[in-house]
């Protein structure tokens, strides 16, 4: 780690990033984006001046320091320029998923305040004019796209060439570590969501953390298709100004994210469980037309591959037998599904969800390390990770520098400490005290510690079914298990206080159609939720899942939904999430059918 780098960590706000990345790294491609087909390249020079023009563009509409300004855009380029020219000007950014209906537009601006916001389209303007009479505080919309704003994102900039730069630097020299950064609402599986207020010090010491674990290196390429509006592309946003990394912003179409990462080759990939799901399922099915013999020598490959890149990290002999088994099964496999994240994945990150420990180990034996993080928008997105040179299958990693993390004796909840902690909930001091006790988060998870100092995540408290026989059951993992299924998509157990648990199922449409109209079957979702093949596909795979756990832990019955759960329905928050409270109320009636 450079001096500098470590200086402008330490000392900044993110108020001063952009203007301080664009000094350090210059001529750096700052990012790579696509736009009418063809990817184009903006420096950290580049970037700064837009952010610079943003920020007097903003002073210029009237909004002053502390002020709220909202962003209510996909994952872009302009995303991320209009961020930091927020912060740049000393006001206080507010994201809002795109995905959000007018109503949820009206809670998340209306209870932040916000003064001005951003809108990408003029669908996403739309929205905010359908509850414009509700938003007393907004003066302003700034379209980054035609219709998109009262004016456009280029008629701000122009409005802020010719700011006096005296005012900014003024405005930014004020800002301290302390003031708030961003108001991040929470996705919210109950209740409203609440504003979690991150201060300018909870952005910077990620940043800091990530220097010293040495995480992400300068050069690097991160393929980020996260929505900007949570908290963990807003690390790998941070991230990328204070080390000189490059982002690759997605395209656009979540269909062609395979195709991106072969057009791309990223070094770096933050994710969410669904994604490697499905480069899981991808990957799967290059052995799934093998017989009994090459399916055993499959499973054979992907724990020789694990035990190899064990030893030669940890500079062991590998014997000659064993590697020259390697090579060929790299010839085979491995670097086919290398291949799948653009052949140049150094390292990956899956975090804001579970995932099978197994799907994990097939990515390691490839080559595609694939390291577990944990944290909450409260913590700024990180709290645990494992590293390339400390991970172990099944944790979550250990405490990031700086973190500490406790379990609570009387019911193991996690609690942690450190400078990533949020400051409080916006305008809600019950849940700020109910949430923030003695300087500890009480996390909500519950998990296990063990004596090398890695983090098991166990469940979550609300999560915990118990059923009628009392016993304790921890939905994720059996659910995470029939998710390996290339043919499902969403598996959700329901049972508490019920005799034994059942679940709702859903298809992948992507795999299951396809495969249907092999067999000669109708290829219409809601006939073939029906269709007693089908059904035995999903038995099929219950079965198997259900043979790694107690009689008592396995689920008895399961009912096939005619469509996936979907974000716009208001059943998966925008990282994907199961919103289980909302399943279990909408589809009452189907549980209680399993139950006779």
């Amino acid at each position: 780690m450079s001096e500098t780098t470590e200086t402008a960590v330490a000392q900044g706000t993110v108020a001063t990033l952009a203007g301080s990345a664009g000094q350090r790294f210059g001529d750096g491609v700052a990012a790579r984006y696509k736009a009418d087909g063809e990817w184009h390249e903006l420096t950290f020079a580049a970037a700064s001046e837009a952010v610079n023009e943003i920020a007097l563009g903003l002073a210029d509409l009237g909004i002053a320091p502390g002020d709220r300004v909202g962003i209510l855009a996909d994952t872009r380029v302009e995303w991320t320029l209009a961020s930091y020219g927020i912060s740049a000007a000393g006001a206080v950014v507010v994201p809002v998923y795109p995905t959000n209906s007018p109503r949820e537009c009206a809670w998340v601006l209306g209870n932040s305040g916000v003064r001005a916001v951003f809108c990408e389209t003029a669908a996403q303007r739309d929205k905010i004019d359908q509850v414009r009479d509700e938003l007393p505080d907004l003066t302003a919309t700034i379209g980054i796209e035609a219709g998109g704003g009262d004016l456009t994102l280029e008629q701000l900039r122009e409005r802020g060439r010719g700011g006096e730069r005296s005012e900014l630097e003024a405005r930014q020299s004020a800002v301290t570590r302390e003031d708030p950064y961003t108001i991040i609402y929470t996705s919210g599986t109950t209740g409203p969501p609440k504003g979690v207020v991150l201060t300018h010090g909870n952005a910077m010491s990620v940043g800091e953390m990530v220097v010293e674990l040495d995480f992400i290196s300068p050069g690097e390429r991160t393929y980020l298709f996260l929505p900007l509006a949570h908290a963990f592309a807003l690390t790998a946003q941070l991230a990328s100004f204070e080390l000189g990394t490059t982002i690759i912003y997605y395209g656009g179409d979540s269909k062609k994210i395979v195709e991106e990462l072969v057009e791309t080759s990223p070094t770096y990939l933050p994710s969410v469980p669904r994604i490697f799901e499905k480069l899981y399922t991808a990957a799967m099915k290059l052995q799934e037309q093998a017989g009994d013999e090459d399916r055993a020598r499959f499973r054979q490959a992907i724990e020789l591959g694990v035990e190899v890149r064990r030893r030669q990290h940890r500079g062991e002999t590998v014997s000659d037998e064993m590697q020259a088994a390697f090579d060929q099964a790299d010839k085979g496999l491995y670097s086919r599904v290398r291949a799948l994240f653009g052949g140049e994945i150094r390292q990956a990150v899956s975090g804001a969800a579970p995932i099978a420990p197994e799907i994990l180990e097939f990515f390691y034996a490839c080559g595609v390390p694939v390291l577990e993080g944990w944290g909450m928008t409260e913590t700024t997105a990180v709290g645990t990770v494992g590293t390339l040179d400390h991970f172990k299958f099944g944790t979550v990693g250990r405490p990031m520098p700086g973190v500490e993390a406790r379990i609570a004796d009387t019911d193991g909840e996690i609690l942690l400490r450190g400078p990533n902690i949020f400051r409080e909930y916006w305008r809600n001091r019950d849940a700020t005290d109910e949430t923030l006790v003695d300087g500890w988060l009480h996390t909500g998870d519950v998990g296990e510690i063990d004596d090398e100092g890695f983090l098991k995540i166990t469940g979550r408290k609300k999560d915990i079914i118990i059923t009628a026989g009392g016993k304790n059951l921890t939905p994720a993992n059996i659910e995470n298990d029939l998710k390996q299924s290339r043919f499902i998509s969403q598996a959700v157990m329901h049972g508490d206080r019920r005799p034994y648990p059942v679940a709702l199922i859903t298809l992948d449409p992507e795999e299951i159609v396809p495969w249907a109209k092999e067999q000669g079957l109708p290829e219409d979702m809601a006939e073939l939720a029906e269709r007693q093949e089908i059904i035995d596909l999903v038995q099929d795979e219950l079965d198997r899942a259900n043979a790694h756990y107690a009689q008592v832990e396995q689920i008895k019955k399961f009912v096939i939904l005619e469509r996936d759960l979907s974000i716009e329905e208001g059943e998966l928050t925008p990282t994907l999430k199961v919103k289980r409270n909302v399943i279990n109320d909408r589809f009452a009636d189907r549980f209680g059918s399993l139950y006779g």
